[in-house]
């Protein structure tokens, strides 16, 4: 909304704001983990249940002045509507807290445990809008700040954040008024739209693959697209991609340098009835019971993305 939300590209723990925003999901992870080491917080003071929060004075041991904990579900049970609920209130307990908060700070969520980036990011700022639209003069931050440390998602998401139309909830904000905005319905409508699940080799070779020739047309067709890293989801990460194959609607499979990770989740899709597109790229040598499979071999990223476009097409008009 104008300038007061606006993404940045840098290191969360060095971000120069007033408050850093980060969630407890009933255990410590990633950057949430990191705070709590550098600030010297003790294990019981963690402990934080779904609704609580906690403050901590930053000491100048961090960019921020202050850290506000939120207490969130399990990373099992945090999806896009509790996304967008964290980001709103965040916000309202802001001016209880009796600190300054004109500069607030908070990272994305969602995209490191396989949850679609776009939904989840837009999820997050529909929660802020929300609460925008609807804070009382001088209560509402004067930025927020979503802190993205990885160069490729921050471009990523800086390009969604421009195609938000917050131009109403910005005057809303101006006139002192209450009325809602029209909002992005992410975190509202997610579970009604078609799931796409990804396995694939979770490689940097494999990135643009996903980015470009897998994600980009299944999110212009309407459809959540999500993968899991099983390198950095903490957690059980088994029973994670097994539930997101089987709420799926098709499961896309590169079966492109015969990963067994891989393989592994086509024939759970398969045993669950899962409808199962596999793509390689061409030239690969499929193994085992796939070879009697169809298979989209792609030249290029731009030949996969064509031939998902029609595919996401086909299967949306069922």
């Amino acid at each position: 909304m104008g300038n007061r939300i606006a993404t940045i590209n840098e290191d969360a723990l060095k971000t120069e704001c007033d408050v850093l925003v980060l969630k407890y999901a009933q255990a410590l992870y990633g950057i949430d983990a990191a705070v709590a080491l550098i600030l010297g917080l003790a294990y019981e003071w963690t402990q934080i249940k779904p609704g609580d929060h906690r403050l901590a004075p930053s000491n100048s041991k961090l960019g921020c002045r202050n850290v506000l904990f939120l207490g969130v579900p399990t990373l099992d049970d945090f999806g896009y509507g509790d996304i967008r609920s964290f980001a709103r209130r965040a916000l309202a307990l802001l001016p209880t807290l009796n600190v300054a908060h004109s500069v607030v700070a908070m990272t994305m969520h969602g995209v490191g445990f396989g949850l679609d980036e776009r939904e989840a990011f837009t999820a997050q700022i529909a929660g802020l809008l929300e609460y925008f639209s609807s804070a009382s003069p001088g209560e509402a931050p004067d930025r927020v700040l979503i802190v993205e440390s990885n160069a490729a998602r921050f471009r990523r998401i800086s390009t969604v954040l421009a195609e938000i139309d917050t131009s109403s909830a910005e005057a809303a904000l101006r006139g002192g008024q209450a009325t809602r905005p029209a909002l992005p319905d992410a975190g509202v409508a997610s579970d009604s739209k078609r799931l796409v699940f990804v396995a694939m080799p979770y490689t940097e070779q494999m990135e643009d693959v996903f980015e470009f020739g897998i994600r980009e047309p299944v999110n212009a067709a309407g459809c959540l697209c999500e993968r899991c890293n099983r390198d950095a989801f903490t957690g059980d990460v088994l029973d994670r991609i097994k539930s997101r194959i089987g709420q799926a609607d098709v499961v896309v499979a590169d079966m492109t340098g015969s990963n067994p990770n891989v393989y592994l989740e086509v024939g759970y899709a398969w045993g669950k009835g899962v409808q199962t597109l596999l793509v390689a790229r061409d030239g690969e040598d499929l193994k085992f019971d796939v070879k009697g499979h169809k298979c989209i071999f792609y030249k290029n990223i731009n030949h996969l993305r064509r031939q998902l476009t029609d595919f996401v097409g086909r299967l949306l008009a069922k």
